[in-house]
């Protein structure tokens, strides 16, 4: 019999599986090496994304927003830290979680950073009561002691200011006058009962949180100065970005509402800002509004970086002075039939959040047994009327038989109309000393234009189309801007409520 030679089958492992294998093995390699080399090198340290976490100036005993710090380890192996602490211990204003562990005390131990990882460190303050009108300031350390013995710190710092908390709503039910000494904060809404009178004098500052308005059904007199106006504003004292404080943001707040059956309405020196809108003010329905009762006067005001309609006049009367509106998403002033006269008013629409924003002027006269009744008056007398568009003034159903309007001596941004009865003296907003085509000025008529941090100034600038355009023998006329500065020392006033003042080289030079 013949033996033949035993064959062994051999399977060899595929070059693909191998190579797998090799390179599991690295990164195991590579990942325990991560989680269990550490050293105590005394030449490492830490990366802070920020030597100082900087609160802005807060209302008291109303905690902040979260504020997050990064601490990183740019190191070849991992770093432990010996203690997190806050230098302040129990008695500090501050709190702070590090990677999901609250510093209870204060203080925490034994933290752990793997190479070119890091730490996430939230940082919240609740600032305390200062007991006076005056921001104060407050600043601890963070500390972190390494296991090398180094010991790194982080500054935390930030303002306090008092304010009285009005939780539930605040309402009005007899004459009253608010205090000045601290900010209101108004949660929910401040309401005026009818047959009741609210004051505001100069240095109220009302801050109303987001959703919360001012409810008229009574009566407002608001009696600011130049150099202590009233304000209402939104409750938010901190930045969005670094360069953007929520205050010069719009929709922070509410608005204010001036109900029907409300009349008599005084607001003189008030800045009204940040909010969903301006003013809503509202009279009777369908029928001609009472043109000696009028439902609210603004004199010397600013009503400015609105989310809807700046200023809402439905079938009411009104009287406007030397009064700002400006920059809103929708109507920078919307006048739906009734009574009204604008006199030195800047109106301008340069809301810079979106392009789809609202005219600076409209004007509606409705048809019979609509809503709002028909226009009976709206006059612009030496007025700035202007923003973005080509053409933001727009009238609907607005005929000369029926509706008594008149722009006197007015900067406008419309197309020029060809209406000597109704367009006396105007000036359009139009460059054309460049040449034939029309240009649009716009915003070069006016100071500065900030649109990222949203700061604007519109007093005419040297070279302004607005300058001396205002007729003074108008009659009835103030002789002095919303600024306080008088219209008669040059050669002749500026459109709109601010007159231009020349810097004190160019005073010096005359």
């Amino acid at each position: 019999m013949k033996i033949g030679k035993l064959k062994v089958k051999s399977e060899r492992i595929s070059p693909s599986f191998s190579h797998f294998l090799i390179f599991s093995f690295f990164i195991l390699a590579a990942a325990c090496s991560d989680y269990e080399s550490f050293s105590d090198n005394s030449g490492f340290r830490l990366s802070f994304s920020a030597d100082t976490i900087a609160f802005d100036t807060l209302i008291s005993t109303i905690p902040s927003s979260t504020k997050t710090l990064y601490a990183y380890n740019n190191n070849d192996d991992g770093i432990r830290i010996r203690t997190i602490q806050l230098e302040g211990g129990t008695n500090s204003l501050f709190r702070v979680n590090v990677d999901g562990r609250f510093l209870e005390g204060g203080t925490w131990h034994d933290f752990e950073v793997l190479r070119h990882d890091s730490l996430v460190v939230r940082i919240e303050m609740t600032p305390p009561e200062v007991g006076n009108n005056d921001p104060l300031y407050f600043t601890d350390k963070l500390h972190f002691i390494l296991e090398n013995g180094t010991m790194q710190t982080v500054v935390l710092s930030g303002g306090s200011i008092d304010g009285y908390i009005k939780r539930g709503g605040l309402i009005i039910e007899s004459d009253e006058t608010l205090l000045t000494d601290k900010s209101y904060v108004i949660y929910d809404s401040l309401v005026v009962m009818p047959n009741a009178t609210l004051t505001l004098v100069e240095g109220t500052t009302l801050m109303f949180h987001s959703n919360a308005a001012l409810h008229v059904y009574g009566r407002l007199q608001v009696q600011g100065s130049i150099e202590k106006p009233v304000i209402l504003r939104g409750d938010r004292l901190d930045h969005m970005f670094d360069n953007l404080l929520y205050d010069n943001t719009p929709s922070r707040w509410e608005g204010v509402i001036i109900h029907r059956g409300s009349y008599n309405n005084e607001l003189f020196q008030c800045d009204i800002h940040g909010s969903c809108f301006g003013i809503i003010c509202e009279d009777t329905e369908q029928d001609i509004p009472d043109a000696t009762k009028p439902s609210v006067t603004l004199d010397c005001c600013i009503l400015h970086n609105i989310g809807g309609d700046g200023l809402q006049l439905n079938n009411c009367v009104s009287s406007v002075t030397n009064t700002q509106i400006s920059n809103t998403l929708g109507n920078t002033v919307s006048i739906k039939g009734g009574t009204h006269n604008f006199v030195y008013c800047t109106l301008a629409q340069f809301y810079s959040i979106t392009s789809d924003i609202g005219n600076a002027l409209y004007l509606y006269s409705s048809p019979e047994k609509e809503t709002y009744g028909k226009l009976q008056k709206a006059h612009f007398i030496n007025c700035v009327i202007t923003g973005w568009g080509a053409d933001v003034i727009l009238g609907e159903n607005i005929t000369v038989s029926d509706a008594d309007y008149l722009f006197h001596h007015c900067f406008l941004n419309t197309p020029p109309v060809d209406d000597e009865e109704h367009f006396v003296g105007c000036i359009y907003d139009r460059d054309k000393k460049k040449g034939e085509e029309e240009k649009l000025v716009r915003q070069d008529n006016f100071q500065v234009f900030d649109t990222k941090k949203f700061i604007y100034d519109f007093t005419p600038k040297a070279e302004s189309q607005i300058r001396s355009l205002a007729d003074p023998s108008y009659e009835g006329l103030p002789v002095f801007d919303r600024k306080g500065v008088s219209r008669l020392a040059d050669e002749g006033p500026d459109a709109g409520c601010y007159e231009y003042v020349a810097p004190p080289d160019e005073e010096g030079k005359q």
